[in-house]
């Protein structure tokens, strides 16, 4: 396996635009990256292979997280200021405020929500989405399409 300080020069950006992604604060998202891989040297002996070693990564940055958020769960909400320009966007903010969009992504079901908030708020690529979830890119196309397709339903049928 490379040293640490490969793996951290590699894969650091990623994580870190992964948990920006989840968080929307990119102190929290820093603070996480760097408790991931301080996570990832302490259990490097229990890495057995069997994933790539970005998909490591994000299990244990999403673990952090989780232990985040059960630790501070009055900081959990969302900042509309990190919302990204997207397609899902454009199509309803003429209409519809930020706040909405965020209630009804909340709302979508996984993974589709999960990929939504990679996708428009980390600026994954389908590529980097499908290696962090550990499925296929056009899986990733595909669950994105259809989360898309359910949120402008459920924007549209708000707005009648």
């Amino acid at each position: 396996m490379n040293s640490i300080e490969a793996i951290y020069k590699e894969h650091s950006k990623m994580v870190y635009r992964y948990l920006l992604s989840l968080t929307g604060d990119s102190d929290l998202a820093e603070e996480l990256t760097q408790e991931t891989f301080f996570q990832a040297v302490k259990g490097i002996n229990r890495f057995d292979r069997s994933c790539k070693v970005s998909t490591w990564l994000c299990a244990i940055a999403k673990n952090q997280l989780l232990s985040w958020r059960r630790k501070n769960p009055a900081m959990e909400d969302i900042s509309e200021s990190h919302i990204t320009t997207g397609s899902v966007e454009e199509t309803v903010t003429a209409s519809m405020g930020r706040m909405e969009i965020l209630r009804k992504m909340h709302e979508l079901p996984e993974p589709g929500r999960e990929i939504m908030h990679l996708r428009l708020f980390g600026g994954l690529s389908f590529r980097e989405i499908a290696e962090v979830m550990d499925r296929s890119e056009n899986w990733a196309r595909v669950t994105f399409y259809r989360a898309k397709e359910q949120l402008r339903k459920e924007l549209e049928k708000d707005e009648k």
